[in-house]
């Protein structure tokens, strides 16, 4: 953190640069001594997933293992919903047999939110949906340990909100629940200090007539001019610089050039469940790029609100509410129609968002680096605030990407056996470098009555 490299360019706007090894010590034992300090991303599906339950077969868990995982067989598993991440089986943790170890009060839903990045108590007061979580989230004790002074970690939103069960992720403390920001032209604002840049200069960025890049083009030009810099940083930046541009290029959500010139509209626009996916993948683009920068330590992405009411374009044809598809009915309560073959579009949404996932994947995965690529170097997780379609706390899914450095084992299927959350969080934590109260690996988050420890299993 303390070696990252900027340019700085017209207005005060400032464009953080990726690892560069012409600039790295001489001397680097592995990459958890590097440049690239180790991250964490949590990315949160609402409704549980399609596995097995009393009267519905497995469509989410591998068909094989536990046991080793390699892109042909994962990727050959196509009737499993973790197949779309066949491609990255060599770097992929898959965990089941995670418990949350608390009920909810009142309402599964907010329960399990409160709970799947913080292992802690769900409130007594406020109750039902408007419970919240009596300690802080991973994501917090990632950055307030290893982030610098008053850092917040990137905390993203994508998808309508309800006003009922909003944000659920993402906590400071007890009953502090933080707010995530859904706007990804705010966020890349924000990245890159364009809030000091003359108006008419944003205005142009926002509508795709000038770029970040053009504002530290000078910079740019004189560090590329370098003798000194090597091949490989040469690529880097290059991938760099043309990141930021397709970013600015996307940012809008898929839509024309028409509607850019309204800028009003991408607001408008993120309330339109046809665009989910294209903020999503926006959303995905700027976290890989702030881990490229090493500008933050831990990023959360929610999808959906607490109960995901999207309605997902799934084969062929805009579908009724993901809500009520978990429920199997056309209702958000315990009775309505049946929605035909319900069971079978819950599996064609956890494809969807597991496919969506691994586009953050390959974002990561694309920048190279002496030691691996930008996903080596942290730890990717997605995962969700029920198990299933009962809105269980039994066998929520945690599936990580990346070793963070070495510390964990990959390309590995295992059952944890049914521990509580706060084994997978202590695992993820220490693998980036957080430390327990007597300075070893973190072992001890979440509610002081669980269990300490780490999931051993997937600890190299």
């Amino acid at each position: 953190m303390k070696r990252r490299h900027l340019l700085r360019g017209l207005g005060g706007i400032t464009v953080a640069l990726p690892f560069l090894e012409t600039f790295a010590p001489r001397k680097k034992a592995n990459a958890a001594e590097g440049d690239v300090p180790a991250f964490a991303i949590f990315v949160r599906q609402g409704n549980g997933v399609a596995q097995e339950t009393d009267d519905e077969p497995e469509r989410f868990w591998p068909s094989f293992g536990p046991g080793a995982l390699t892109v042909a067989g994962l990727s050959g598993d196509t009737d499993r919903a973790l197949s779309e991440l066949g491609a990255h089986a060599d770097r992929l943790t898959i965990v089941r047999g995670i418990n949350f170890a608390f009920p909810g009060n009142g309402c599964g839903h907010s329960g399990g939110g409160n709970q799947v990045l913080t292992a802690a108590q769900v409130s007594v007061d406020p109750s039902g949906n408007e419970s919240k979580s009596m300690g802080e989230s991973i994501d917090n004790r990632i950055t307030t340990e290893l982030g610098a002074a008053g850092e917040e970690p990137l905390t993203l939103y994508a998808g309508r909100k309800f006003g009922y069960l909003d944000e659920v992720l993402s906590y400071r403390g007890p009953l502090q629940l933080r707010a995530a920001e859904r706007n990804p032209m705010t966020v890349y604002e924000d990245l890159f200090g364009l809030s000091q840049v003359d108006p008419d200069v944003l205005e142009a960025i926002r509508k795709r007539r000038k770029s970040v890049n053009d504002l530290v083009r000078d910079q740019m030009q004189d560090l590329l001019a370098r003798p000194d810099l090597s091949t490989a940083d040469r690529q880097r930046l290059d991938l760099h610089f043309t990141s930021i541009r397709d970013l600015e290029n996307g940012i809008v959500c898929g839509l024309s050039d028409e509607e850019v010139a309204g800028i009003a509209s991408v607001s408008d626009a993120l309330d339109d469940d046809g665009t989910i996916e294209d903020v999503i993948r926006t959303h995905f683009d700027i976290i890989a790029l702030t881990m490229a920068c090493g500008v933050r330590r831990a990023a959360t992405l929610q999808i959906g609100c607490g109960n995901d009411q999207t309605q997902y374009f799934v084969d062929g044809a805009v579908q009724k509410p993901f809500h009520k598809i978990s429920h199997r009915i056309d209702s958000d309560g315990s009775e309505g129609p049946p929605i035909e073959n319900a069971d079978v579009l819950h599996h064609l949404i956890d494809r969807k968002l597991l496919g969506l996932f691994g586009h953050l994947l390959d974002k990561l995965a694309a920048y190279e680096l002496p030691n691996g690529n930008l996903l080596d170097y942290g730890v990717a997780c997605f995962t969700n605030d029920l198990s299933n379609k009962w809105h269980s706390y039994d066998g929520v899914p945690y599936i990580l990407a990346g070793s963070a450095g070495g510390f964990l084992k990959t390309g590995l299927y295992v059952d944890a056996g049914g521990v509580s959350n706060n084994k997978i969080l202590n695992t993820i934590g220490a693998a980036v470098g957080c430390k327990n109260a007597n300075g070893g690996p973190l072992d001890d988050f979440g509610d002081e009555s669980l269990d300490k420890g780490l999931v051993d299993s997937i600890v190299a």
